[in-house]
């Protein structure tokens, strides 16, 4: 081209009127929202009481994550002489950096909590029915991959909470049967955090987990369009249709400019935390693990750590399975706890929730004591098999006793266990919070 057509060119494109431009940006905008979203969606499907917007705050929060983290990455340095220090000089030096530091801790935390009700509204809602559930599988592996990215880079700041946090979290892996040591050597580069755990945790928060939650999200957001959309209920298909845009795509920019706003505002007022520098040689007491490990934590005080390790495990297993065994009423996909039985299954549950776990915590605490009843028994199975298999036996009690008295269907009763597994965790994490004390003994924080 020569430099007179050059110049034509450039003459012709600045002649474009400013409303055809906007015109193509538009239409541009307009091509990837109906990329991601069907062209008009159920009326039903819009109500934020349905969905709650969990799925896309979510995304959203990734976005936020991922930007702050890039900026974030410009002034830190992953050496354990350098990474406090260059912490303090962002909260200190760096205009705005504070703030831009918790509003990444702060997305991160939120991310977890936006992702696990995102998780129990499709598990309320049955929406792993009808072809759903590779999708299911997908959304336990995003869950998996967000506490994997607070994990990885809870250890960064190097002060104390971080440092100690990890060694209790990594010091459980060795619990495993025969791959714990393996992948605790991996993360950690040797036998205690170090540099090489620095190094590797960094590397892993900044490399790895990135793409591999956008690509694990890419294929969520696929597979969404391919099932058919969101789910609805069967009375929702003779619904009225409204179009995405304006109709979706206003409700969505509401929750996400409320979501922006809501992070900033409380990134303003709650910075994130940064404890002395780490010291090995000064744990401090009680040394806890990160908030989202300290359900699993409260378990080990109560049983030996093969059996605390296990009985999260197969629930997580029974729940990436439960489309496979959840199948034969698909008519009620949609619908929030199944039926107005599965409504007062589901009180029940919760209610249980509630009560049980805060009395068996004190009786193991005062009165329980397996090891010391069951004295020629080797510990793993006084303190590790037999209380996994009362917990499992009970249960089984509590999912026999939903189809007898309320005369539950599998499903409906499946429901209510599991909304009582998950008050259950939430108990254990609020007592591992507030209520264990110096030594993890049982404080009264008030």
């Amino acid at each position: 081209m020569t430099q007179a057509d050059m110049k034509l060119s450039a003459d012709a494109s600045r002649s474009v009127p400013r409303h055809v431009e906007r015109n193509r940006m538009k239409a541009v905008m307009n091509n990837v929202i109906l990329h991601l979203h069907p062209t008009r969606v159920p009326a039903p499907a819009l109500k934020f009481t349905y969905t709650w917007g969990l799925g896309g705050l979510s995304a959203l929060l990734v976005i936020i994550l991922i930007s702050t983290g890039i900026l974030l990455m410009f002034r830190y340095d992953a050496s354990v002489e350098r990474a406090y220090t260059s912490i303090q000089l962002l909260e200190t030096q760096v205009m705005f950096g504070s703030m831009l530091r918790a509003v990444h801790h702060w997305s991160g935390n939120l991310l977890i909590i936006t992702v696990f009700l995102h998780m129990l509204r499709v598990f309320f809602t049955g929406s792993y029915k009808k072809g759903r559930g590779v999708n299911w599988m997908v959304g336990i592996i995003l869950f998996l991959i967000v506490i994997s990215f607070n994990f990885t880079g809870y250890l960064l700041p190097w002060d104390q909470l971080a440092y100690w946090a990890i060694t209790v979290a990594t010091s459980l892996l060795g619990y495993i049967p025969i791959i714990g040591g393996v992948i605790s050597d991996f993360l950690l580069g040797g036998p205690e955090v170090g540099q090489a755990a620095l190094r590797n945790f960094y590397a892993i928060h900044v490399a790895v987990l990135p793409a591999t939650i956008l690509l694990v999200m890419t294929y969520h957001f696929w597979r969404i369009r391919k099932d058919g959309d969101i789910s609805q209920p069967e009375t929702a298909r003779k619904a009225p249709k409204l179009t995405t845009i304006p109709y979706l795509v206003q409700i969505e920019l509401a929750a996400a400019v409320a979501l922006i706003a809501g992070v900033f505002l409380w990134a303003m007022t709650m910075p994130a935390p940064l404890e002395a520098l780490a010291n090995p040689a000064h744990p401090p007491n009680p040394a806890k693990a990160a908030w989202y490990f300290l359900g699993l934590q409260e378990l080990l005080l109560h049983m030996h750590p093969l059996a605390a390790l296990m009985l999260p495990t197969l629930i997580l297993i029974a729940l990436a399975l439960v489309p496979f065994w959840d199948k034969k009423s698909e008519g009620d996909i949609g619908v929030y706890f199944r039926s107005q039985t599965g409504k007062r299954v589901a009180a029940v549950a919760a209610l249980l929730g509630l009560i049980l776990p805060p009395i068996l915590i004190l009786l193991d605490e005062f009165w329980v004591d397996f090891p010391a009843w069951l004295p020629s028994l080797p510990t793993i199975i006084s303190n590790g098999v037999i209380p996994v298999l009362l917990t499992l036996g009970g249960l089984g009690l509590i999912y026999a006793a939903f189809r007898k008295w309320f005369k539950a269907n599998h499903s409906e009763a499946a429901l209510g266990l599991f909304l009582f597994l998950f008050v259950s965790l939430v108990m254990l994490t609020i007592t591992g919070i507030f209520f264990r004390g110096p030594n993890m003994a049982l404080i009264w924080p008030f």
